[in-house]
C-alpha cells in the first residue's frame, strides 16, 4: 500500500502543484478534467478480487464499502459489487470483450481532434492552431476522416459531422470500439476506476500511465501548437508524421491489451 501511494503521488504530483497554484496544463489536466477523478482516488490502493489481507485489523479497507471481514483477513466482497453495479458491469464487459477481439484500425491519424475544430474559429483549448484556421480546415477536407469512438465523435463540430465514415452512439459503443483507438486506450482508465476494489493498485495505475502517454500524442498529433509547452508536433499531414503517428498507435495498442484482459478476467 505505501509503494502504491508513492507511485500515485509521484504520478500526480504535477497537477496538485498546479491546483495549489491556480495553474492549469493543456495535455497534463485532460485526465483530472474529463474523467472527473481526483488524485486522491488513484493513491487508494486495492489488493484486487480474491486477494486476502491477513492480519489486516487495522488496515482502511476494513471500514470500507465492498469488502468484508473474514476472521483476521480483509477481503473485498466481489459478489456483492458485482451485483450492486450489475448493468454497469455487464456493459464495461461488452466494451471490454469486443474490443479485445477485434483488429485494430490504423487509419485514421488522429483527425478527430482537428474534426472539432473544424470552421470553428473557437477551439477547446487556449492554444494557438498550428496551421492556422484556414490551414486546419484544408487539413480535414483532405483526409478520410474515420473515427468509431463515441466520446470524440461527440465533439465534432456540425459541419465535421457529415465528414466522418461512421456514426457512432452510445448504443453502438461495444460494436464500433476496436483497439487502434487512442480513446479506447485512454477509457481503461475509467473502466479501472469503475472497477473499483476488484482492480489491482498496480493495474489501476498502470492504466493511467497509458491514459497519460496516450493524451500526449493525441494532443502532439492534434492541431494545437504546443511546442511553447514543450510538446513537438508529430505532424499527422505528412507521410512522416502520419507513420509516426500509426508506430506509436500500435504501441499503445500493445500496451492497452493487456490491461483490457486483466479488467475483463476480473470481472469474468
Amino acid at each position: 500500500m505505501r509503494a502504491h501511494e508513492d507511485r500515485a503521488d509521484a504520478l500526480t504530483a504535477g497537477r496538485r502543484a498546479r491546483v495549489s497554484r491556480g495553474r492549469t496544463h493543456p495535455v497534463d489536466d485532460f485526465l483530472y478534467t474529463y474523467y472527473s477523478y481526483k488524485p486522491s482516488l488513484l493513491r487508494r490502493w486495492h489488493p484486487g478480487r480474491d486477494v486476502a489481507m491477513t492480519d489486516a485489523a487495522d488496515a482502511p479497507h476494513a471500514r470500507w464499502r465492498w469488502y468484508r471481514v473474514e476472521g483476521d483477513a480483509v477481503i473485498a466482497d466481489a459478489a456483492a459489487f458485482l451485483a450492486e453495479k450489475e448493468p454497469l458491469v455487464r456493459a464495461i464487459r461488452g466494451i471490454l470483450s469486443s474490443t479485445l477481439g477485434r483488429a485494430g484500425s490504423y487509419g485514421c491519424f488522429g483527425m478527430h481532434e482537428w474534426a472539432m475544430v473544424y470552421r470553428d474559429r473557437e477551439t477547446r483549448h487556449p492554444v494557438p492552431l498550428r496551421l492556422g484556421p484556414a490551414g486546419t480546415d484544408a487539413v480535414v477536407e483532405a483526409h478520410d476522416v474515420r473515427c468509431t469512438h463515441i466520446d470524440a465523435f461527440r465533439f465534432f463540430t456540425p459541419d465535421a459531422v457529415p465528414r466522418n465514415r461512421f456514426a457512432p452512439t452510445r448504443d453502438t459503443q461495444a460494436a464500433m470500439e476496436q483497439p487502434g483507438c487512442l480513446h479506447a486506450g485512454m477509457d481503461l482508465y475509467k473502466w479501472a476506476v469503475k472497477l473499483g476494489p476488484l482492480v489491482p493498485g498496480d493495474v489501476l495505475l498502470d492504466a493511467f500511465t497509458l491514459a497519460r502517454d496516450i493524451r500526449e500524442l493525441d494532443m502532439r498529433a492534434s492541431p494545437y501548437d504546443l511546442r511553447d509547452w514543450g510538446y513537438e508536433p508529430v505532424e499527422v499531414e505528412t507521410p512522416a508524421g502520419k507513420a509516426a503517428y500509426v508506430a506509436a498507435q500500435r504501441g499503445f495498442t500493445a500496451r492497452a491489451q493487456p490491461i483490457r484482459s486483466t479488467l475483463l478476467a476480473l470481472i469474468g
